[in-house]
């Protein structure tokens, strides 16, 4: 079967297959569903982006500018891993034809990188040092949509969602935080229609391990003897003594709430944090007995319940930050919600701490930049009063102020009630 992350068939004709997809991107822009020959990757990407934009016209908003721009990248974690970028495909950079562009998880493009003529080509379209290339903001592209179905692949020419976009082809590829899994970003590689082959792909996979493998044997040497990462996910994944393991749901809850009292639990009090009053402990202590064998007696104790081991939880790290005013670090590490499928009331509260603590201090910081990565979160997205502190601080000709005011007056009427900004 053929790659479907692959642009081109090996025998594909290219300008064929541009006015192929062209033509069918006309019909889906007026109301048809796109062709069976459009690859499935694009057709789905196309429907996410009509959804969002509702036009193919539109360009992509430049969000960071100046020196919130050179502040944001320099504290980003792909900012260590640039030399790699440039050492790997820096070359084909300078060679006239092709840009390298490496964006955040938000698609807000970090580094756009090439001879000064391709970089004119690409200012045309806003695809410049600031913008944000998600999906949701410029239609399906390679870096967007690389981070939207998080894979390495290809988009060549019509296969772009907005039109001023179209006479180019891209590859890209995520890049991942090698400890946790989290997505940090992407690798491009933008440039003319010969960018459709193999190779250019496998160059971006190839780029994009090369960094992960940087981070991964780079990191400080933790205090803790594993690392526990429950954050934006429903099973805990635990990392010591060179194994690394998967719990399912009930004993991922079992282990966060041990982590989130380190002096131990009895099983009465793991029964109610786990089911209110509404189960026997004695079923707690069977799972409590099945999970002990899963991670050896060496790790947990019993009368009461509690870890022998120092582990280092993600959610514990960013209390810690937050205690100490590293705020920007704190939503930086912050993957999303606790266990985010988990009803049990112990982990319940435990999530609402910690999104509660990290959303007052955001909103404390009075930080545009901080405030708009909450909001371009999935968790955010909704937050009436974040929108509303956020559009306050926009200035008064930013055009991204008339957005943020317009999602504030949405979000008002969906919730019935009214906006520090109709009163004022």
């Amino acid at each position: 079967m053929p790659n479907p992350w692959l642009a081109l068939d090996r025998d594909a004709d290219p300008a064929e297959r541009i006015r192929q997809v062209g033509r069918a991107h006309e019909r889906f822009m007026t109301g048809d569903g796109p062709a069976p020959a459009v690859r499935e990757v694009v057709a789905d990407s196309w429907r996410r982006s009509a959804h969002a934009l509702h036009t193919a016209d539109s360009t992509a908003p430049i969000e960071l500018e100046d020196s919130e721009l050179e502040a944001y990248r320099a504290a980003h974690p792909l900012a260590r891993v640039l030399p790699i970028f440039r050492d790997l495909l820096g070359g084909l950079a300078d060679d006239g034809d092709h840009l390298m562009a490496v964006c955040d998880a938000y698609g807000r493009l970090l580094w756009v990188e090439g001879t000064a003529s391709v970089l004119a080509g690409a200012e045309a379209m806003n695809f410049v040092p600031g913008a944000r290339w998600d999906e949701a903001h410029a239609g399906t592209n390679a870096p967007g949509t690389a981070l939207a179905v998080d894979h390495p692949l290809q988009i060549f020419a019509t296969e772009h969602f907005s039109r001023p976009v179209q006479r180019w082809t891209c590859a890209a590829a995520p890049i991942h935080d090698p400890a946790t899994g989290r997505l940090l970003g992407a690798i491009d590689v933008t440039g003319g229609d010969h960018l459709a082959n193999p190779h250019s792909l496998a160059l971006v996979r190839a780029t994009a391990l090369a960094a992960e493998a940087y981070l991964g044997s780079h990191r400080p040497s933790p205090s803790a003897t594993g690392t526990v990462t429950s954050l934006g996910r429903d099973e805990v994944v635990l990392c010591t003594g060179g194994r690394r393991l998967r719990l399912g749901r009930r004993h991922s809850e079992l282990l966060v709430l041990l982590l989130a009292h380190p002096e131990g639990r009895t099983g009465d009090q793991l029964t109610f944090d786990l089911y209110a009053d509404d189960l026997n402990p004695v079923t707690v202590r069977a799972e409590l007995s099945r999970l002990r064998r899963t991670l050896g007696p060496e790790l947990l104790d019993s009368r009461p319940y509690r870890l022998r081991v120092e582990l280092d939880a993600d959610f514990a790290a960013v209390i810690r930050l937050l205690e100490h005013g590293r705020v920007s670090e704190a939503l930086d590490a912050y993957a999303g919600p606790l266990l985010p499928s988990s009803e049990a009331p112990g982990v319940v509260r435990l999530r609402r701490l910690v999104e509660g603590r990290l959303r007052a201090a955001v909103l404390a910081s009075g930080d545009r930049i901080l405030m708009r990565t909450w909001l371009h979160a999935p968790y955010g997205a909704d937050d009436l009063q974040m929108w509303e502190g956020y559009a306050r601080l926009l200035p008064t000709g930013s055009p991204i102020r008339p957005l943020a005011e317009s999602r504030v007056r949405q979000l008002a009427l969906e919730y019935g009630v009214a906006t520090s900004l109709q009163r004022r």
